[in-house]
């Protein structure tokens, strides 16, 4: 319970809280800013201080969090070369002053008036990201921060603020922003309802091709013809994977390896493209550098692997083998990992049911979900109790590797005569 305060200071919500709000969107997070306190004063009012950087407070009944009004200044490179500055003095429109965009410098007081110096309203409903002062350009993460708001309201960057943008990438800066810290918005802009925004941001003011190159050539890369316009790359392909990967609402693992999953397209030349096992396995390659600079989250990087990898048999199943089909569940291990099996069949399904004109049914996702079941109905234990049993008669006892070989056969065996019934049976359905 808050005390008696032990002098008067004002409190304001403040932020996203205020913007989803007026947007008519559920505020999940209720941050407030506090003008004219002291730690000392938030202490002895009962706030418990949390911040490590500058003065923060948990309210001891809500848990919500309120910093002291404050200012910054940058005194060094980079999204950590800042100095803040926390007082009394310190005004609500400087504190507002600070922050990244009009929408996100908004206040609502505890009488419920709204605060809006910089005209955040107005940019709600003209749908338009746009920067509170030239301080803006002091921090790189803030390229990414926009990119982010851009693929969750899919709003328009205002020009102005596109051109900081541009000049925080030729400077450098972002450079100096952590891997951590690049996947940590990246992720969270992949997650959003409008990812492809998040991309075309990127790539509107060259943090695109400073951060993900990779993704960048994609829309460089030649196409055949037939295949779609020779002035577009397949980066818009991925653009649309992706937004129909949200529109079904797919983890964050799908949505990662979607945008890797043809990073070797890029490196053919027009009318030379590689054969289609070859330029997957460089996908592959390419996926799992951009996985380990970026310090993606191992569940992530194996599935943008797996589907870069696989996702053309996938497509394929219809026309698999048995043999190929239980080797494509063997190599993606989707035996063990039924749950990593799933996120790469549901990246493949946004990659071909994207496409214009395509059905928004993923027929191969079902065939090999059935086929994995037949495979998984198989006693693999019992087939290996027989297979080394028999190897227990006499004059047929081989050694342990060898027996090992027998009983591993003896179950893919198994495993193939039940596909190739169910493919008979299927067929004759």
């Amino acid at each position: 319970m808050v005390r008696k305060r032990p002098q008067q200071y004002r409190v304001y919500r403040v932020g996203g809280s205020v913007r989803d709000e007026l947007l008519g969107r559920p505020d999940a997070d209720r941050d407030h800013v506090v003008v004219g306190a002291t730690p000392e004063l938030m202490i002895a009012s009962g706030f418990r201080p949390v911040g490590r950087d500058f003065p923060v407070f948990l309210h001891p009944d809500t848990h919500e969090e309120y910093a002291l009004a404050r200012t910054e200044r940058k005194h060094g490179r980079g999204y950590r070369g800042f100095e803040f500055f926390a007082s009394p003095d310190v005004t609500l429109l400087e504190d507002l002053g600070r922050r990244d965009l009009t929408i996100n410098a908004m206040a609502r007081g505890d009488d419920g008036v709204l605060v809006d110096p910089f005209g955040g309203v107005d940019d709600l409903a003209g749908r338009v990201l746009r920067h509170v002062s030239p301080a803006f350009a002091e921090d790189p993460l803030r390229v990414l921060r926009v990119a982010r708001f851009a693929a969750r309201f899919g709003f328009t960057v205002a020009p102005e603020t596109e051109e900081l943008m541009r000049a925080i990438v030729a400077s450098g800066e972002l450079a100096t922003l952590s891997p951590e810290r690049v996947w940590q918005e990246l992720a969270k802009g992949l997650c959003e309802a409008h990812p492809s925004r998040l991309l075309a941001t990127l790539r509107e003011c060259g943090a695109l091709a400073a951060l993900l190159p990779e993704v960048d050539a994609l829309y460089g890369a030649a196409q055949p013809p037939q295949q779609q316009p020779e002035e577009a790359g397949p980066g818009v392909y991925v653009a649309l994977a992706l937004d129909w990967s949200a529109a079904m609402d797919f983890g964050l693992a799908s949505r990662y390896a979607i945008l890797a999953h043809d990073l070797g397209h890029a490196q053919a030349e027009a009318g030379a493209l590689p054969r289609p096992r070859g330029r997957e396995q460089a996908s592959a390659r390419l996926a799992e550098r951009m996985s380990a600079r970026l310090r993606v989250p191992q569940e992530c990087a194996d599935v943008a692997r797996l589907t870069a990898r696989w996702h053309g048999a996938i497509q394929s199943a219809a026309d698999l083998r048995p043999a190929a089909c239980l080797d494509l569940f063997m190599q993606t291990d989707a035996l063990r990992r039924p749950e990593r099996f799933a996120a790469v069949l549901n990246a493949a399904a946004a990659i071909a049911c994207s496409r214009p004109g395509a059905s928004p049914h993923h027929a191969p996702g079902d065939v090999l979900r059935e086929a994995l079941e037949v495979v998984k109905s198989v006693d693999a234990g019992a087939v290996a109790g027989r297979a080394a049993a028999a190897n227990l008669q006499p004059g047929v006892r081989t050694a342990g590797r060898d027996s090992a070989n027998a009983i591993a056969l003896a179950v893919r065996a198994a495993r193939l005569t039940a596909l190739r019934a169910w493919r008979r049976a299927r067929s004759a359905s």
